[in-house]
């Protein structure tokens, strides 16, 4: 089967050919490699598992049971693990902070492992939020045939008759905090929302994302939404295997699927599935390591003309094993190739276009999750791009489920995400304000904190579509409610968000795509001429790091210049 490679034109020639790499090749035998394990082209399988939370507890089982697929295919695989900083558990005080950073680490160690032990291509297993992109970050900055897989999502809970994800157990406190609920109700709830292993089971971030590596070619079709506890699962690591092997004999490359087409397909599913708004942060940044401009503004304009076709929870009424059951993600894309959304022709893993692999589905009219776009929930997508004299770089807006798209109040301003929820903790936010969180963004942070903590007790106090939100942070994919992140630029930089003040008029049309601060102009020159930058709470360490490095959120909120600027390209070391 080796006959297939010429190992002379492969990174891993640098470890194991010729007799200079004898010493190299010393460790491979000391593993309990065979010579003939040596000759054959070596394929990193990364996984994110670890015991921090169910979303990553079965990947290094899925990762290895990848291996038996890479072997059978003629190659030799090669285990590494990467972190993971799971943002349930992250969520609501510091910890968050640590979250968006993970993404860039996750890529930075992925890219570290492979040009270190120089591999010829690579499978990855992720399952929680920020590990998803960063492991596609990490195969598009390295360029080596690469395949992407999910875990896969939680099943539901069942709590009175109804099924429930984490997100329930968020509002709940909201519910308790109001009085509305006794503290053992608290307790009932909790033991049961989460059953077993898998990511959180709605179109948050986590399948946002794995819905993404099947739209933009990276995963194999309808490999992402079968829930991790499915049999299936074991099938999809073996497949990804063995076909990562044709794509090394074939040198399909990762930039080689990932045109600025399969960008805009990408986005267009995010907004078809009501999916989390952290999608806007990661394509742009999955698209600087290719050397694509992609940016906030042409992630929305996707947006602002995609049809909302699928009916999931947090907006809707189903979670990702229903979609699975309703036939995936592909069930999404044969609609909006049908309506003319999508461009069939970029490749993907499959060996086949986008295309080509859509045509082999066949529509199901019985399901109920997936609305033709004939027939579609509404006709623009899930989530809106806002601009205005508050965001002038822009912010983001999930309105899947919503019915108030316009909402105009006066500004109650915290200059941090505790701050604010003890204020819905202590019941000190007015109906019809607009609360403003702020010094959350990626600098300033430092880290660009997610705020489902303070947006889901908003829910559970009865406040949910009552109020406004807005902050330069960020916001979960599992947050619903009239709730505005990435706002830009941020307070750290001395944004016009770092100059509104109580009471302010805040104006936010969710259909015209604006967002405003109605305040005279002088007024906020005067303003400005008093602001004085804040300093953050990190001095040393990664979070210090990041804040040097990063960039604005419009852009992805990355941390380096990407494909652009490279002088080389690792694949062709």
């Amino acid at each position: 089967m080796t006959q297939r490679f010429d190992k002379s034109r492969l990174p891993s020639r640098h470890v194991s050919v010729g007799p200079e790499r004898a010493p190299h090749r010393s460790y491979y035998y000391a593993m309990g490699m065979t010579e003939e394990q040596i000759n054959r082209p070596f394929v990193a399988v990364a996984s994110a598992g670890n015991d921090s939370a169910p979303c990553n507890t079965t990947l290094d089982f899925q990762a290895d049971i990848c291996r038996e697929g890479v072997e059978q295919a003629g190659g030799t695989s090669r285990r590494f693990n990467t972190i993971t900083v799971t943002d349930g558990i992250a969520m609501g005080h510091q910890g968050m902070k640590s979250s968006l950073v993970s993404r860039e680490v996750i890529a930075d160690s992925i890219e570290l492992s492979v040009r270190g032990h120089c591999y010829d291509a690579l499978v990855g297993f992720a399952g929680c939020d920020k590990s998803l992109p960063g492991m596609m970050m990490a195969m598009l900055r390295l360029n080596v045939p690469s395949i992407f897989v999910y875990g896969g999502s939680i099943l539901p809970g069942r709590f009175e008759g109804r099924d429930v994800t984490v997100v329930d157990v968020f509002e709940i406190v909201g519910k308790f905090a109001a009085g509305a609920c006794p503290l053992s109700q608290v307790h009932a709830l909790e033991k049961v929302a989460c059953p077993g292993h898998g990511a959180c089971g709605g179109q948050y971030t986590a399948n946002t994302m794995a819905c993404v590596g099947e739209a933009i070619g990276l995963s194999l079709p309808n490999s992402n939404m079968a829930p991790a506890p499915y049999k299936s699962r074991e099938e999809v690591a073996v497949a990804a295997g063995r076909q990562v092997m044709t794509l090394l004999e074939r040198n399909i490359r990762p930039r080689d699927i990932c045109t600025r087409a399969a960008f805009e397909n990408a986005a267009r599913v995010v907004a078809a599935t009501g999916g989390s708004t952290n999608g806007a942060l990661h394509l742009p940044a999955m698209a600087n390591e290719c050397g694509i401009d992609f940016d906030l503004f042409d992630v929305a304009e996707i947006f602002k003309s995609t049809p909302y076709v699928a009916d999931l929870k947090p907006g809707g009424n189903y979670v990702a094993k229903d979609m699975y059951d309703a036939g995936g993600v592909y069930m999404v894309m044969k609609t909006l190739l049908d309506g003319g959304f999508l461009n069939p022709e970029p490749m993907t893993v499959s060996g086949k276009t986008l295309g080509e692999n859509i045509e082999e589905i066949t529509w199901n009219p019985d399901q109920k999750v997936i609305h033709p776009v004939s027939a579609p929930l509404s006709s623009t997508g899930g989530v809106v791009g806002l601009r205005g004299s508050l965001a002038p770089d822009g912010a983001i807006v999930k309105v899947a489920g919503m019915h108030r798209l316009q909402f105009t109040g006066p500004a109650q301003v915290f200059d941090c995400e505790e701050d604010a929820f003890a204020a819905v903790e202590a019941r000190a936010i007015a109906e019809g304000s607009v609360v403003v969180i702020r010094y959350e963004g990626p600098k300033g942070g430092p880290g660009m904190r997610e705020m489902l903590s303070t947006t889901a007790a908003l829910y559970g106090l009865g406040l949910g579509e009552k109020v406004a939100l807005i902050t330069d942070g960020r916001f979960s994919g599992a947050t619903r409610g009239f709730c505005i992140g990435h706002v830009g630029p941020e307070a750290a930089e001395g944004g016009p968000i770092a100059l509104v003040q109580d009471g302010d008029t805040i104006s936010i049309d969710a259909e015209a795509g604006t967002i405003d601060l109605l305040v005279d102009p002088a007024e906020l020159e005067s303003r400005r001429g008093a602001w004085k930058p804040r300093e953050h709470d990190y001095g040393a360490g990664a979070l210090w790091r990041f804040a040097q490095n990063v960039g604005p959120a419009w852009q992805g909120a990355v941390t380096h210049p990407g494909a652009k600027a490279e002088r080389h390209v690792y694949a062709d070391i």
